[in-house]
């Protein structure tokens, strides 16, 4: 049985009362398989999501709807190094990862 994370979408809500998301850069650091990702993207943000687990950012690719692919970029990474010049990111996320 598949498992449904936030079918009340409380998750879309909070994120909405806490940040305007429109055109923001948002690095979604441990993104995972990007479900978060997406949902910010649905918010009108440009995401970066990163993860150590390779497997995981196959998975976020290759779930990236087309109409999301320009506003969304997946690449393996670790928050401890992150490489990305200051000032790149508006916004940063860092939910649901250890």
């Amino acid at each position: 049985m598949p498992s449904h994370i936030d079918p009340e979408r409380n998750e879309v809500r909070a994120l909405k009362s806490v940040a305007e998301w429109r055109d923001r850069r948002v690095l979604d650091v441990g993104c995972g398989d990007g479900r978060l990702s997406l949902r910010l993207a649905r918010l009108g943000a440009l995401v970066h999501g990163i993860d150590p687990d390779r497997k995981l950012i196959l998975k976020a690719r290759a779930a990236l709807p087309k109409r999301l692919a320009g506003r969304v970029r997946y690449r393996v990474g670790k928050a401890g190094g992150l490489g990305f010049p200051r000032e790149s990111f508006d916004l940063v996320i860092f939910s649901w990862s250890f």
